[in-house]
């Protein structure tokens, strides 16, 4: 049976590459291991990265081709949005 892929978690990732930023620049890492940590650190980037494009290209789908969004004012009491004119 295949394995379910691990979801990735945006902010932990942001967190560990915080942490390993902290670790180099105070520089008690030896070469060997400060090569690691930077070899981590760019695959978190690049994970980072896809993650914040494929948000972006979400949102770019919700609010339609041309990227507005029809915005209607919030009325708790009525039934039917009222349209905002347009400016």
């Amino acid at each position: 049976m295949p394995k379910k892929p691990a979801t990735f978690d945006f902010e932990r990732s942001l967190q560990e590459l915080e942490a390993l930023v902290e670790k180099m620049e105070a520089g008690d890492l030896s070469l060997e291991e400060s090569l690691k940590q930077f070899e981590r650190g760019v695959q978190l980037t690049r994970a980072c990265q896809k993650a914040l494009t494929q948000a972006e290209q979400k949102v770019q789908i919700l609010l339609g081709k041309e990227g507005k969004a029809d915005l209607y004012p919030f009325e708790a009491d009525s039934e039917e949005p009222q349209k905002q004119a347009e400016d």
